[in-house]
C-alpha cells in the first residue's frame, strides 16, 4: 500500500509556524522581517517522497545512479524509469544539479544535486564546503524557475553520510534561499520553498536558524503573541 501523499496545502509556512509557536523569534536577527518570505518558506519533517509539490530536490551522488538515504528512497518510489533517465545524464559535478521527470512520485519533477563531502572539501579549503553547498541550493532554485516550477522541496543536502554539520548547513541553505527569492528577477516566481527534513537533528537546526533569516512580522504572529 502506497504511503499517504502530503499536499502543498498541508505543509506549514513559516508564518503559520510562528503562530503555532513552533518557530520562536530570535532575540537578534540578521535580516529584515518579510511577511511575503514567511509565506513562501515552509518547514516540515517528513518523507520527501510523499510530497505533492511541483519538484523535489534529491541529495544525489555524482553518478546520479541512486544510493542510500533519501537518494535511495526517491529512486525506489519513482521506479526503475528514473534510473534509466539518470543513466543518460552523464553524472553531475558537486555543487551542480540536473532535472528529470518524477515517474511514480507524486511531484512533477526531480532535481538531483550533489552536495559536498564535508571533511574532504574542508581539507582543500575551509570555505569550500559552504561554497559548494550554497551552489547546490542556488542551482536547484534556478532549474526550478527555468522549468516553470512554482513549489520546490529540498531534502537536507550533505548532512547525512557526507558529514556536513546540520546547523551550518541550515544557515547556508536558508541564507542562500532568501537571497535567491529577494533577487529582483526572481520575485514571485516561486510560491513555496520547503525545507523537508527526515532526521530530527536537521529539523531542530532549521527551527533555530530560520528565525534569523525569516523573522516574523506582527501580522505573522497570532494576537496573543503580539
Amino acid at each position: 500500500m502506497a504511503s499517504p501523499i502530503i499536499s502543498l496545502s498541508e505543509i506549514p509556512t513559516a508564518s503559520l509556524l510562528y503562530k503555532l509557536n513552533k518557530l520562536v523569534p530570535a532575540p537578534t536577527t540578521l535580516a529584515t522581517p518579510s511577511q511575503p518570505l514567511n509565506n513562501t518558506i515552509s518547514l516540515i519533517r517528513s518523507d520527501i517522497t510523499k510530497l505533492q509539490v511541483d519538484c523535489i530536490v534529491n541529495a544525489a551522488n555524482e553518478s546520479l545512479l541512486g544510493g542510500g538515504g533519501v537518494d535511495g528512497a526517491i529512486h525506489r518510489r519513482a521506479g526503475p524509469a528514473l534510473l534509466e533517465e539518470c543513466r543518460t545524464l552523464d553524472g553531475c559535478n558537486t555543487g551542480d544539479a540536473k532535472i528529470t521527470a518524477a515517474y511514480d512520485l507524486p511531484c512533477q519533477r526531480v532535481i538531483h544535486t550533489v552536495g559536498p563531502i564535508y571533511f574532504a572539501e574542508m581539507r582543500k579549503h575551509p570555505g569550500r564546503p559552504e561554497e559548494l553547498l550554497r551552489a547546490c541550493y542556488r542551482r536547484s532554485l534556478e532549474l526550478a524557475v527555468e522549468n516553470n516550477m512554482k513549489s520546490i522541496a529540498f531534502a537536507a543536502i550533505s548532512t547525512g553520510v557526507y558529514g556536513y554539520p546540520s546547523e551550518k548547513a541550515a544557515h547556508a541553505a536558508s541564507d542562500e534561499v532568501r537571497k535567491f527569492l529577494e533577487r529582483s528577477g526572481n520575485i514571485g516566481k516561486l510560491e513555496r520553498v520547503i525545507f523537508c527534513n527526515f532526521e530530527l537533528k536537521d529539523e531542530r537546526s532549521y527551527e533555530r536558524v530560520l528565525p534569523q533569516y525569516f523573522p516574523p512580522t506582527k501580522r505573522d504572529l497570532s494576537p496573543e503573541d503580539e
